[in-house]
């Protein structure tokens, strides 16, 4: 667009823009309600797919990341939203003004018959999708603008495009019963689905369009056409993203800190809470070597180490902050990603808070295991809190149902999921990519008598099965950890306490309903004590592991009774 054009441009701008903001004041729009999970009943009734990225990115690749972008940012701001019967869904109502204090960024926009590059550019492409899935599900199109020109192998071929331009230029349809507007995003594809109530569904599988768009011939472009005096002429745009793949890391594990030195390439980034071996901070001892950038979050990182030491060390309002600070960490890392990054390696922690954000978008994910998946983390705990409904720990917190869903669709996109944990692999399922636990060479403990179990007493640890099989027994218990559930007796002798925790240990016991991180059990393995422990501490086929179900106590007493008899190997089968 010439300078000589803009000003006429802008001035009919201004006019539209406040004759549409009277026209609102008049008969408002209302947002619908944002959904994070739809119910059974629920059917699809339109749809539309249509690809993030173009076959060959040529020399607009960074007009084009832009793009994908503002899509990542607009479909976090709608979501899922729910509209009742007649209620108007309008696009700027749900997205929102494209600015970049809102997330926004360049990227390509069809203005004039030209692609020009524009803070928000390429929302087009989720208001074409929009228009298209409202076709197909039969709604009522209320307001609707066509585009000025044709990109190849979009929508528009098939004039089933809407254009944008906030906040008067507006895609508006409604329905005369309830129904539901969803975008997201996968690795490739932009996806937009209307929903409606079963009673409703028009149609048992809707018609989904797919179009994937290629060169645009006879639409001008900086690239394309070089009019240096166009007002909108911004060469300096041209070339590639910053990095291909970015890892986003949180707590120091040596298992995904082997992982990612292995895999890491030259130019690839590093988003951590801080340089571990640098500041001197063991919990972030990441390796750094060889990454185009390290970038740390200091701010986050101090606010949650000084949050963490007034919390106690168990109960809802501790795992409440944590989860905050996940997510304040998750979102400061996301600020920095560069929107050309197309491959993404995701700590745990993180990912749940990523998907809700929209990062995970148009990118391919592979995500550093260090828990249970949260759904199948509850269902563990719900078991747990059913068989002791007394405890005060086991039952003190559950994560928000949203997260619980964001992590599932998360780990649903991930192409990979990597993990020593046996148990979380077995949550998995094929995707799991399973890597050795970290051993160390260690002297060997002094053995004895003692059944020995380490870290804290809680119910979630199997304290309560284990006090249940101890009974009878005769056995010495050495006590390690600090008592969570209050006043707890095992009910047998305890061993005196020593500086090596390990000292006349026969055999190591945990017995625990969720346990992440062995590394008490492995520490012991590596000095020669043979251990008993459930499925849950994710040890798998170790040797040395006597593996049991969680909540087994015969299981348990089995195990216990052969080695306090010196008879090991005659519980092994107890591994299945």
């Amino acid at each position: 667009m010439g300078r000589a054009r803009k000003l006429p441009f802008a001035l009919r701008a201004a006019v539209h823009s406040a004759l549409r903001r009277v026209a609102d004041l008049q008969a408002p729009c209302p947002a619908g309600r944002r959904r994070d999970v739809l119910d059974a009943s629920w059917r699809v009734i339109g749809a539309s797919r249509t690809a993030l990225w173009p076959a060959a990115l040529g020399p607009e690749a960074r007009l084009v990341a832009g793009k994908v972008e503002n899509l990542r940012v607009a479909t976090a701001r709608l979501g899922r939203r729910e509209l009742a019967a007649g209620q108007v869904f309008s696009f700027w109502r749900h997205v929102g003004r494209p600015s970049r204090r809102a997330g926004f960024v360049i990227g390509r926009e069809l203005r004039e018959g030209c692609l020009v590059p524009s803070v928000g550019g390429g929302l087009c492409q989720l208001s074409n999708a929009l228009y298209d899935a409202a076709l197909s599900a039969g709604l009522t199109i209320v307001e609707r603008h066509a585009h000025s020109a044709v990109v190849a192998g979009s929508l528009a071929e098939r004039g089933r495009d809407a254009t944008v331009f906030f906040p008067y230029v507006d895609l508006r349809f409604t329905a005369p019963f309830p129904y539901a507007v969803e975008a997201r995003m996968s690795a490739d594809e932009l996806v937009v689905e209307i929903f409606a109530r079963s009673g409703r569904a028009r149609r048992a599988a809707p018609r989904a369009s797919r179009c994937v768009e290629r060169a645009s011939e006879g639409i001008g472009s900086c690239h394309s056409c070089g009019v240096a005096r166009c007002s909108s002429y911004a060469p300096a745009l041209a070339g590639g993203p910053r990095g291909e793949t970015a890892f986003l890391l949180d707590r120091w594990t040596p298992e995904h800190d082997a992982w990612v030195s292995a895999r890491r390439r030259e130019g690839d980034l590093l988003f951590i809470p801080a340089d571990g071996g640098r500041r001197g901070r063991a919990s972030y001892r990441w390796a750094t070597e060889g990454f185009a950038e390290v970038r740390e979050h200091l701010a986050v990182t101090l606010a949650r180490a000084l949050a963490s030491r007034r919390l106690a060390e168990q109960g809802a309002q501790r795992q409440r902050a944590l989860l905050s600070y996940d997510a304040r960490l998750a979102a400061a890392m996301a600020r920095g990603l560069d929107p050309g990054v197309r491959h993404l390696v995701v700590q745990q922690t993180l990912l749940p808070h990523l998907e809700r954000l929209g990062a995970l978008g148009g990118r391919t994910v592979d995500v550093l295991a260090t828990r249970l998946p949260l759904a199948a983390l509850h269902a563990r705990l719900d078991a747990a809190a059913r068989r002791h409904p007394r405890s005060p720990t086991i039952a003190d917190f559950r994560a928000p149902a949203a997260l619980v869903e964001a992590e599932r669709r998360a780990l649903t996109r991930a192409a990979r999921v990597v993990t020593p944990h046996a148990e979380i692999a077995r949550c998995v399922g094929p995707r799991v990519e399973r890597v050795a636990w970290a051993r160390s060479v260690l002297p060997p403990a002094d053995r004895g008598a003692y059944v020995v179990t380490l870290g804290p007493i809680a119910a979630r640890r199997g304290a309560l099965e284990l006090r249940e099989a101890l009974r009878g027994l005769g056995a010495t218990l050495r006590v390690t950890g600090r008592d969570l559930e209050g006043g707890f007796d095992f009910g047998v002798p305890l061993a005196p306490p020593s500086h090596d925790p390990l000292a006349g240990a026969r055999v190591v016991v945990a017995p625990a309903w969720v346990e992440h991180e062995p590394r008490a059990l492995l520490s012991a393995l590596d000095r020669g004590v043979p251990v008993i422990a459930s499925r849950a501490c994710g040890l798998g086929a170790l040797e040395g592991v006597t593996e049991i179900a969680p909540g087994d106590v015969a299981g348990l007493r089995a195990a216990l009774c052969a080695h306090l008899e010196g008879r090991p190997g005659a519980q092994r089968e107890a591994r299945r």
